[in-house]
């Protein structure tokens, strides 16, 4: 290396490249995917609110962190809860992160790279909750890729500490030099004891620089060889996690929970639903009650409510398809057209009056489910007799409420078991409360008349309160029990005098739908359901009410 020089000047020549040192290194990131502050955010409280990221982020700490103990393994959560969240994430250049995240950034490159990646973005950005969920589903892929990584994580960890040593050393010269310039004289030489401990300190930063270049060659290597481990899990991961998400969806989608609902619920109250739904009783026929729901809504789009039938006169309106001919000839007429408009307006058009088609209900939707011993046997596909009910039932929830009408659900069994679940329609449905009346089982005997009469007490207090008729009355069952005659002169009378219709449905039991039944005699119109994968069997239901 040659003599020590002893002028100020010289030491600072060769001090040079570690004074500068700081101030030319590039900024090295812990995060591999660009986020804002308001993302970042948002990070945070869902983490707060997610005891299982929370758990999972403990777990893996104390299992990998020991052997890289920079934390790496909650900013790999943090990472791959971003990837799922934004809407476009973006990964920084490999140049710009801190060593002990290499592992990290290939990890989060792997699952950014999976072919199926865009298919869980599309369920996951910019929903907060599902992105954590798709986080805590790729759980058991993200500990095999930390596993497989060990190796490469422990040389990232080296090159974390050599990094941090070379500038230790690097600022070690530059101390040394500063102290060389307090004790130089006026021409700039300094004392040999100083420019020795210039120049050993320059020595200590050539030998860290050597080893942060070993070490983060090193670390590629190890992390070249385990990246076609890391890139199979990820994979695996992804699809692990777009499955997880859209069975979610898909089940929050059969109970009738809509997307703005889902968006508008507190992260707990949404995790706690989600749990509710996969593990409660009717949780394995949530395919049947979407399937349900669905064909509902298809039948009740080919209804024409008040269709056009047989002319029987002339009224007044401002139903233009119906307009008499000499009406529209008033447009025709400039001078008329004002009046035609002002007619139109105040609802006094001539217009040809019809006999309807279809009569559609204005009074409440009641649906009276049987949750007696036997209905919870299982048919055809191994569907309970319950479960097809209260599949039918909810949809019949979804069609009140369409058409802006209360909806009553009336659980029954024998004559002392009666569960009475309102849903009006001037408020939201409670998915919970929906719940509460799916789930509900009260066991016993059968009794017709107990939630008869309380369905005919519901529509006659309806009728008193708001003056509405034409309620529709649906009796879901399997079972035919006698009534009184004085019981059923009053069915009889309620029905005449509120003009309601009741349907009833005779479920895996055809003898309760004969013609002699009391079923029969209860009912103005009545089908047997025998096939209960079937749920089209009730398809015309949900034409006429």
């Amino acid at each position: 290396m040659g003599e020590t020089p002893s002028k100020l000047n010289e030491l600072a020549s060769r001090a040079g490249k570690w004074l500068g040192l700081s101030a030319a290194a590039p900024e090295r990131h812990t995060a591999a995917v660009v986020a804002d502050r308001f993302e970042r955010i948002t990070w945070r409280d869902t983490y707060e609110q997610s005891a299982g990221l929370r758990e999972l982020a403990e777990e893996l700490n104390e299992r990998y962190d020991r052997f890289a103990p920079y934390d790496h393994t909650t900013d790999l959560l943090t990472d791959a809860f971003l990837a799922a969240y934004k809407v476009s994430p973006r990964l920084r250049e490999r140049a710009e992160m801190d060593p002990s995240r290499l592992v990290n950034h290939q990890v989060i490159t792997s699952l950014m790279e999976s072919p199926e990646f865009a298919e869980l973005r599309r369920e996951t950005a910019g929903d907060p909750y599902a992105a954590a969920m798709a986080v805590l589903a790729q759980a058991a892929a993200l500990r095999r890729m930390l596993e497989r990584s060990r190796d490469a994580q422990e040389h990232a960890g080296r090159a974390k500490k050599a990094q941090q040593a070379a500038e230790v050393a690097a600022a070690a010269v530059g101390e040394a030099l500063q102290q060389a310039a307090d004790g130089a004289d006026g021409a700039g030489t300094v004392s040999a004891q100083a420019a020795d401990a210039v120049q050993r300190a320059i020595e200590t930063a050539e030998a860290a620089e050597a080893a942060v270049r070993q070490a983060a060659q090193d670390a590629a290597q190890a992390l070249s060889g385990a990246a076609p481990a890391i890139r199979a899990a990820a994979r695996n991961a992804v699809a692990k996690a777009v499955e997880t998400v859209r069975e979610e969806a898909a089940l929050m989608r059969a109970w009738g929970v809509g997307p703005g609902e889902l968006e508008r619920m507190p992260f707990d109250q949404r995790a706690r639903l989600a749990e509710r739904l996969r593990t409660g009783r009717l949780a394995q026929w949530a395919e049947l009650i979407g399937r349900f729901r669905q064909m509902a809504g298809g039948e009740r789009a080919r209804k024409v409510e008040n269709a056009t039938g047989e002319l029987v006169g002339v009224t007044l309106g401002n139903d233009l398809s119906r307009v008499i001919p000499s009406e529209l000839a008033n447009l025709g007429l400039p001078e008329l057209r004002a009046v035609f408009a002002a007619r139109y307006a105040a609802g006094e058009l001539m217009l040809y009056d019809s006999q309807d088609e279809q009569t559609t209900g204005q009074g409440a939707v009641i649906a009276c489910v049987d949750t007696s011993h036997s209905m919870y046997e299982a048919g055809p596909g191994g569907v309970t007799r319950e479960a097809w009910a209260k599949a039918c039932a909810l949809a019949l929830l979804d069609q009140a409420r369409h058409a802006k009408r209360d909806f009553v659900g009336i659980l029954f069994s024998a004559a002392d078991k009666l569960q009475v679940f309102r849903f009006p329609a001037d408020e939201p449905a409670d998915t919970a409360r929906v719940l509460d009346f799916a789930e509900t089982f009260l066991g016993g005997g059968t009794s017709y008349q107990r939630p008869l009469s309380a369905a005919g007490e519901l529509l006659e207090e309806e009728f008193n309160d708001a003056a509405r008729k034409r309620g529709d009355i649906v009796m879901l069952t399997d079972d035919d029990c006698g009534v009184t005659e004085e019981w059923m002169r009053g069915w009889n009378d309620a029905k005449h005098r509120l003009g309601f219709r009741v349907f009833g449905v005779a479920i895996g039991a055809p003898r309760v739908a004969e013609a002699d039944s009391v079923l029969d005699a209860l009912c103005d119109n009545l089908r047997s359901i025998e096939d209960l994968t079937d749920v089209h069997a009730a398809a015309d239901l949900f034409r006429v009410i």
